[in-house]
């Protein structure tokens, strides 16, 4: 079997280590205690494994916190697979409000967002909303992301589907990234994140 020429990665309509940045919002320790939308354990992983994506990949990522100068930064299990990534911190709590975050999207260069942010309805919803409108494509990682409820959560979800945001799980985000096993430099990682079962 063969594959067909690898498409344009700057222009390809699916999501590519060079048409697409990774952001992440909030993932701190109050936040994380708070939600209720999913078992918090689970989504720590699936956080730290779209970072993972992101860093095996080599795509730009900013990573903010919401006043962290008078609480806590981002969790240790993300500042450790991040490592050496700057990390903005805010009073807004809407990210888009923040001169600084906006200015860190901007300098990706890139038009594709992919949203890792606690919580759903609050820090996710609201500056993928101000991203929408400013013609970037956003992605959620639906799994990656939590409320504090179910109910809150899929009410999250909703409204930005609803203004054009796009669900994506961490598993999809990951292949999408790949796409192909013939692309050796990426492969070993990839599937060492993608097959890995806690304590095997």
């Amino acid at each position: 079997m063969t594959s067909l020429p690898m498409r344009d990665p700057r222009t390809d309509q699916l999501l590519t280590p060079q048409n697409a940045a990774f952001i992440f919002i909030d993932i701190q320790p109050i936040q994380v205690a708070s939600v209720a939308s999913m078992d918090r354990r689970t989504l720590v992983e699936n956080i730290v494994n779209v970072a993972r994506t992101a860093m095996i990949f080599r795509a730009p990522v900013v990573l903010s916190t919401v006043n962290a100068a008078s609480g806590k930064p981002s969790i240790p299990q993300l500042t450790e697979v991040l490592e050496g990534v700057t990390e903005y911190d805010r009073t807004q709590i809407n990210a888009w409000e923040d001169r600084e975050f906006v200015a860190a999207v901007k300098a990706t260069g890139r038009r594709k967002l992919i949203f890792c942010a606690l919580w759903t309805e609050v820090c996710l919803a609201f500056p993928v909303l101000d991203a929408l409108r400013d013609g970037y494509e956003c992605y959620a990682v639906v799994d990656a992301v939590g409320g504090t409820s179910l109910a809150s959560h899929d009410a999250g979800l909703r409204r930005i589907e609803q203004a054009g945001a796009k669900p994506i799980s961490w598993t999809s985000l990951m292949c999408e990234m790949q796409r192909d096993w013939g692309r050796k430099e990426t492969a070993a990682e990839f599937a060492k994140v993608l097959f890995t079962v806690e304590g095997h």
